[in-house]
């Protein structure tokens, strides 16, 4: 009998944290890059401005409500679809076919996405705030600061401000990571070329990371938007018309910082997932 070892539920949170702190000025970035009204910097010219006015720390700006974002969003939907996964796996007729998968990513990154979306407009607002005049700066001390401000002074609805647009985004990131990871280290295991190794492991994050990167960026641009809007946009429809004036290409606006954030994002996550998983997973006799 070979032992195997199966992750805990709380492991995708841990692991995406991880990955969160050394990708994070990459997402600052990408959130400048998105709210620019056209365009002006490109991402390099805007890490030298960043870093040169406010120093290097700034690009951390916000990192506390990225990790906040991590402990619910991705906790939730690691821990919905890995356990619905383990236990449909552990009867015995194999894993499960491409089409469940991809269904059981997009519920739990739906649901995930939901979750998260308080944190997550925090998130992008800490990022955003060295963009704006000095008074007009909200000037959240951490995360939970910024959360309770904007209950206390916005209401409640205003914390699931974009609620739609961060599940519908949710549940296509994670049927990219996910479902698309599964996929493609059950194709690479298959060839019988690679074992179940690091390298496998790279392999297909990476896959999945491109996957992620080109199915969720479009409603990205809009959630970011939302987010850091001040009025100016009256729901998601008027918000996705006012974008599609600036073309079609608007919603693909930052695509390439998207992805060098994405994609070194979901590889961390995966590695740091499947090391957890291999050192510290419930082991199961097969």
């Amino acid at each position: 009998m070979s032992e195997q070892r199966m992750s805990r539920w709380y492991f995708g949170g841990i692991a995406s944290c991880g990955a969160a702190c050394c990708t994070h000025p990459l997402d600052l970035l990408k959130v400048h890059l998105q709210t620019q009204q056209e365009v002006r910097m490109r991402m390099v010219g805007l890490a030298i401005h960043v870093v040169k006015n406010d120093g290097v720390l700034a690009l951390y700006n916000g990192l506390s409500a990225s990790l906040c974002r991590q402990m619910s969003y991705s906790l939730t939907r690691f821990a919905i679809y890995e356990t619905v996964r383990d236990v449909m796996g552990s009867g015995g007729q194999g894993p499960m076919p491409f089409y469940q998968k991809v269904l059981l990513g997009a519920f739990g990154g739906f649901t995930g996405g939901f979750i998260g979306t308080p944190a997550d407009m925090v998130n992008v607002r800490m990022q955003n705030d060295m963009k704006l005049p000095a008074e007009q700066r909200r000037n959240y001390k951490h995360a939970l600061d910024g959360l309770f401000r904007v209950w206390r002074e916005e209401g409640t609805r205003k914390l699931f401000s974009g609620a739609s647009m961060a599940s519908s985004r949710g549940a296509l990131v994670t049927v990219g990571q996910l479902a698309c990871y599964d996929q493609a280290k059950q194709l690479v295991l298959g060839t019988g070329l690679m074992g179940d190794n690091i390298l496998t492991h790279f392999l297909s994050s990476f896959i999945a990371g491109g996957c992620a990167t080109f199915l969720c960026q479009p409603l990205d641009v809009i959630k970011t938007r939302l987010m850091n809007s001040k009025g100016e946009y009256r729901g998601v429809i008027h918000c996705l018309t006012e974008t599609a004036k600036l073309g079609p290409l608007a919603f693909y606006k930052g695509l390439v910082p998207a992805g060098i954030r994405l994609i070194p994002h979901t590889v961390l996550t995966f590695v740091f997932l499947e090391q957890l998983k291999k050192y510290f997973g419930i082991r199961v006799l097969s």
